[in-house]
């Protein structure tokens, strides 16, 4: 996300409209329903958190206490629950 300078970008009529409402401030405008990503689309994020689900789940099956991969990812026992049983179900 960038910004952008109103006066470069509005016609003037339709700049004046928004200055009505907003006058010298930052306003966010949000993406069309068709034009927005997925989560983690922009960045290998998406990718790194299934790798690190992946390995909390075979640290479980390799016998690993919910409470240590707690400690180790510094998740809570409910988020180590949530990932096994995702990972496992999907």
């Amino acid at each position: 996300m960038g910004y952008k300078k109103a006066n470069d970008v509005l016609p003037q009529h339709l700049l004046s409209a928004v200055q009505q409402y907003i006058d010298g401030e930052y306003m966010y405008i949000p993406r069309k329903e068709d034009s927005r990503l997925p989560w983690g689309a922009n960045t290998d994020t998406r990718n790194i958190v299934k790798a690190r689900n992946r390995e909390i789940l075979d640290k479980r099956l390799a016998g690993c206490s919910v409470g240590d991969l707690a400690e180790e990812y510094f998740l809570s026992e409910k988020a180590i629950y949530k990932i096994i049983n995702a990972c496992k179900n999907g």
